[in-house]
């Protein structure tokens, strides 16, 4: 089913579990509208480069960018800065020994340009049944016994897709970021998507690439 947009098709999603194909988003990245958030249509989502974002009270809307935002994890910048932080040793990361607490803070991060959040309700039950099958994974900051940073996706194999993370202390997203993409970069991820750009993610090395490149990777790399 579809509706014109602005001069654009948009597309709604049924019971099928079928997007359109990628190129067919707006300007913006827009690609189709509705469905439902259960496992299987996430992760047919992600596996063909699209990914949900949509406020509370929205339907929900499934995106595609063009340029799309991505780290090689074998390009993950480190600051001076950060170099002395990681030999400091003042952080301590774990692994999915926190997921749900890191999804809880990521939702209630005040972000630039953002009013409330996009990580509903709806959207934590999703993400947490991910994490019980195994797909979705956090990564944990602790400063002694304390949760301080860190940030969750969804783990394609050889490609990650960050979602969100957050900070309560300084560096403690980018010290869960640069840890995360080395680890990914020792077991031979192709990338770590990154969807949109931010001054945040470029400056730890991310980079935007064609969709067509993008899509290409993901087909040989999922």
């Amino acid at each position: 089913m579809e509706k014109e947009n602005k001069g654009l098709p948009l597309y709604f999603l049924d019971d099928r579990l079928e997007f359109p194909p990628v190129d067919m988003a707006n300007a913006d990245g827009l690609l189709a509208v509705g469905g439902d958030l259960s496992p299987e249509r996430l992760l047919s989502a992600y596996k063909n480069g699209i990914f949900p974002w949509f406020n509370d009270d929205d339907l929900i809307l499934w995106w595609s960018p063009d340029p799309r935002m991505v780290l090689f994890p074998d390009k993950v910048k480190i600051s001076k800065s950060m170099g002395k932080l990681l030999q400091r040793g003042e952080f301590r990361l774990t692994k999915n020994e926190a997921f749900e607490e890191v999804l809880n803070y990521c939702a209630i991060q005040k972000r630039k340009g953002q009013e409330g959040t996009w990580i509903t309700k709806n959207m934590k039950e999703a993400y947490l049944e991910l994490h019980k099958r195994g797909f979705a994974k956090s990564y944990e900051v602790w400063q002694e016994d304390q949760l301080v940073g860190g940030l969750y996706g969804v783990d394609l194999g050889k490609v990650f897709c960050g979602e969100s993370m957050f900070s309560t202390v300084s560096n403690a997203s980018k010290y869960a970021f640069i840890k995360m993409a080395e680890e990914l970069d020792k077991k031979e991820y192709a990338i770590i998507d990154c969807q949109v750009y931010t001054d945040h993610l470029k400056s730890l090395g991310a980079e935007e690439i064609p969709r067509e490149q993008f899509i290409q990777l993901l087909q040989r790399n999922v």
